[in-house]
């Protein structure tokens, strides 16, 4: 292409310096019509090279882009779990939690205040909670959730898990029945209750269907309809602390629409 565009500049260059009776006379004329033509086919040559350069840029193995899929829908058990909110509220919300999981603890602070100010006080999310403890990175975290079933057997799950995640650094088997005496609660009994692992069976079972779920990470939630007929619900999940906006838009869009 370079020798190309040498001989047009060439052409060029010549033509601009011969005599004007020559640049206006028949062969003057047919120089022009080279040159123009030239410069046409200069054109085209600049244009494929582009597109080759494209060509080339381009992975010629990558798949060809297609729209994603829409996420699925996945069915998660919610039998006897704790909840918060009204039972037939239009939407629910589950939350696969780790008393000790950093993230769980961000998303605690940051989000869940908006969700339950919005949501779930207002009768629309029914706010379900699954145990999720990774023993592996948190070893405190098995006998934090089961501490939040033994208060409940007192009627103070919920301000249980409040405690432990406002208090995340104290998550010992001490500081639990600590926890307890702050809360009100019968020490004693609630004593009992953690060290004989009267809960520990149904956390176990939280963790089995997880692993059934896929899930390995917390925290991980699952929304979608209410059915009150049945001990489930079938969701789309969200995996990570998010911020609040994105549970506002996912339960938003499951609402009906607002008078």
């Amino acid at each position: 292409m370079r020798r190309c565009l040498t001989i047009l500049a060439v052409l060029t260059l010549a033509l601009s310096w011969t005599p004007a009776a020559f640049a206006h006379s028949s062969e003057g004329e047919a120089w022009k019509s080279e040159i123009e033509s030239l410069k046409q086919s200069e054109a085209a040559i600049e244009k494929e090279l582009e597109e080759i350069k494209a060509l080339l840029k381009a992975d010629p193995g990558a798949p060809v882009p297609t729209a994603p899929a829409p996420p699925s829908e996945e069915v998660v058990n919610i039998e006897g779990a704790p909840f918060k909110g009204q039972s037939n509220a239009t939407v629910t919300l589950v939350d696969f939690t780790d008393y000790q999981c950093p993230f769980c603890g961000r998303y605690f602070r940051d989000t869940y205040p908006e969700l339950e100010r919005d949501f779930i006080k207002t009768g629309k999310v029914k706010y379900v909670l699954r145990d999720l403890p990774l023993e592996v990175l948190h070893p405190l975290a098995l006998k934090a959730a089961e501490a939040t079933h033994c208060a409940g057997e007192q009627g103070k799950y919920w301000e249980m898990h409040d405690q432990l995640f406002t208090n995340q650094r104290e998550l010992t088997r001490p500081d639990l029945s600590k926890h307890a005496q702050a809360l009100g609660l019968n020490v004693a009994a609630f004593d009992q209750c953690l060290d004989i692992g009267k809960s520990t069976a149904r956390i176990r079972k939280d963790l089995e269907e997880a692993q059934d779920l896929n899930v390995g990470g917390t925290p991980t939630f699952f929304v979608g309809l209410t059915d009150p007929s049945k001990p489930e619900v079938k969701g789309m999940r969200i995996e990570g602390a998010l911020p609040y906006p994105v549970f506002k838009d996912a339960i938003e869009r499951l609402l009906p629409p607002s008078k």
